[in-house]
């Protein structure tokens, strides 16, 4: 059974072995120019200067701009990263959705069951088989993407905890492509042709990722808060890297005045016209910045938690999809 599970995906593992030696071609130069333009800038001297919270005001500043003059070289990257986080789905879709659904399409799935292989062992060892080879891929994938992003990251504000950039990198890849696989398995057994397989595959697996990215992963752990005063010489302690969930103006009582946006004057500063800085708002003494976050030593918590959701998920439906397996005509 093993040796027909390989010699009917072979094909297929080849190919993709191929696409992924290409995407290592285009993204391993890119990557070493990244790494390059990043010491030459001196950044990795300000990610440690910049992680002490009282460094100077001109060594933040400097800073700033070399981050600036990199995200300003390589931020057209952000597109590719976009259609990186795709190729979770696009396995589920090649070799999940096809896995039960092609068979039972082509009838193929009759022979070998009256050849003395029963359908729990055949579900079992072709799950198996491709489980394993997409584990390998998936891990060598979030291993390498971590390495490629990584000045990315350091040279943005919102650093590894980013929209984007999170789902690239570390071991989230391995449990969205597991996910991805599963469903598109668990389709091939509902649907039993190929397309129908193929498009709910994609359009669940974009829902729950939507649905995690959103409404979950925010709340994995308590937000913290953190207060400033508008008037205030410098910039305010806050550390690159944490993820800003929003953040605001407020009054002393806590009523909101001005959300998703931040004022900072300098002392005693007022407008053109005479009135105290943010008095344009309706500020009242004593209003303050407040902002909810989380910390950006919890990524490898995140990390955990998400890449565990997708795989007890990814278990779920292989064990549903056997059952349904058992029920086939």
């Amino acid at each position: 059974m093993i040796w027909l599970t390989w010699r009917q995906h072979r094909k297929q593992a080849l190919y993709t072995l191929l696409g992924f030696l290409v995407l290592a071609a285009v993204l391993v130069p890119i990557g070493l120019s990244m790494r390059n333009t990043f010491a030459d800038l001196g950044l990795a001297d300000c990610v440690r200067q910049l992680a002490d919270p009282n460094v100077a005001v001109t060594t933040r500043e400097t800073c700033d701009a070399g981050f600036n003059r990199f995200s300003n070289r390589y931020g057209s990257l952000n597109l590719v990263a976009v259609l990186l986080i795709t190729l979770p789905a696009l396995v589920g879709l090649f070799w999940g959705a096809p896995l039960v659904a092609r068979e039972v399409e082509q009838g193929t799935h009759r022979f070998v069951w009256t050849q003395g292989v029963g359908r729990t062992r055949w579900a079992l060892v072709k799950f198996g088989l491709v489980g394993t080879g997409v584990l390998a891929l998936a891990t060598a994938y979030g291993l390498g993407m971590s390495w490629w992003v990584d000045p990315l990251t350091k040279a943005a504000y919102e650093g590894r905890l980013g929209m984007i950039v999170f789902d690239l990198q570390g071991i989230v890849p391995i449990g969205y492509t597991l996910f991805a696989v599963a469903l598109g398995v668990f389709a091939g057994t509902v649907w039993k042709r190929m397309l129908p397989a193929m498009g709910i595959t994609l359009a669940g697996f974009i829902g729950v990722r939507a649905a995690v990215e959103i409404l979950v992963r925010p709340h994995y752990q308590p937000a913290r808060t953190q207060t400033f005063p508008i008037e205030m010489e410098g910039p305010p302690e806050v550390r690159r890297g944490d993820w800003i969930l929003t953040q605001g103006v407020r009054n002393p009582d806590g009523t909101m005045v001005a959300e998703d946006t931040r004022i900072q004057c300098p002392p005693g500063g007022k407008g053109p016209d005479g009135r105290t800085c943010g008095a344009e708002l309706g500020l009242e003494p004593g209003a303050y910045n407040w902002q909810l976050y989380q910390p950006a030593d919890r990524f490898w918590l995140f990390q955990s938690i998400e890449t565990g959701i997708f795989v007890a998920l990814a278990a779920l439906l292989l064990y549903l999809a056997v059952r349904r397996i058992r029920r086939i005509a």
